[in-house]
């Protein structure tokens, strides 16, 4: 009786690519799912030193959801390393011009801390709009319910 934990290889892996419509979804909610899918615990072959996770499609990002007043009242914040450099620019009007990236961040800090952050984060593909160019792929449907 062989009881050994089992490893997943990096050449055993299939990675498989999902689609999401991000219409109507809350920011958070959605961010937690696909940080989950992107590293692989949804997954029986789970291994945390291994890229498991599948690739994502987010589409529609620019119709997200933000509960409560944080579209006023919640930043998001960068700094450019000099005097009065920094910048804060409201949820709200974050989400009107760069959807992907507010939802990209969300997820980028829900990913672990280590060399395959990166790696994870590079297979989340957002766009704004509806149309995106991973036809070829054929991905498949993923139905996420945020309640």
């Amino acid at each position: 009786m062989n009881r050994q934990t089992y490893h997943a290889k990096n050449n055993e892996v299939k990675q498989d690519w999902h689609i999401v419509d991000a219409s109507d979804k809350i920011l958070g909610r959605l961010a937690t799912e696909l940080a989950v899918i992107l590293m692989g615990k949804n997954k029986p072959t789970y291994t945390p030193h291994h890229d498991v996770g599948d690739f994502v499609i987010v589409t529609n990002a620019s119709k997200i959801k933000l509960t409560g007043n944080k579209a006023d009242q919640k930043f998001y914040e960068t700094f450019s390393g000099h005097p009065s450099g920094r910048k804060l620019v409201p949820y709200g009007k974050m989400r009107e011009q760069k959807p992907e990236l507010l939802l990209k961040s969300a997820v980028r800090r829900m990913l672990p801390k280590n060399k395959l952050a990166s790696v994870m984060l590079s297979k989340l593909k957002v766009y704004g709009g509806e149309e995106h160019p991973h036809h070829a792929q054929q991905p498949k449907a993923l139905e996420i319910t945020t309640a």
